[in-house]
């Protein structure tokens, strides 16, 4: 299966998780286009001043991979920079977050969310 880019899913949510301003969430593959046991894959994006606000994966985990840009990272209460290339996992039971705090410049984030 291939999936063009100009039929991928975007949605906006603001706030999202508590967080500041607005995400761009685009769905690299809708849930029923693949088998596996996930219930994300999806590019996010944030424009500087926005984030996802901080909660806990319950029975699952979230990857992240820096695409584009610099990220502040809550990971576990600890706060991190990461930057094109980088990535993290958030397993079940932790908790994060993730903002672009930066003044300029776009963060875009490869993001999949497995489930147990």
């Amino acid at each position: 299966m291939i999936k063009r880019n100009e039929n991928m899913t975007e949605s906006v949510k603001v706030n999202m998780r508590g967080g500041d301003g607005q995400v761009i969430i685009r769905e690299a593959l809708d849930k029923g286009e693949y088998k596996g046991a996930s219930r994300l894959v999806a590019e996010i994006v944030l424009e500087p001043g926005c984030s996802i606000g901080g909660h806990v994966h319950e029975n699952e985990e979230e990857i992240f991979y820096i695409m584009e840009g610099t990220a502040t990272y809550d990971d576990n209460g600890k706060t991190e920079i990461l930057r094109k290339g980088d990535s993290c996992v958030c397993l079940a039971g932790e908790h994060h977050s993730i903002a672009n705090r930066e003044a300029e410049g776009t963060l875009r984030v490869f993001a999949v969310i497995l489930t147990h």
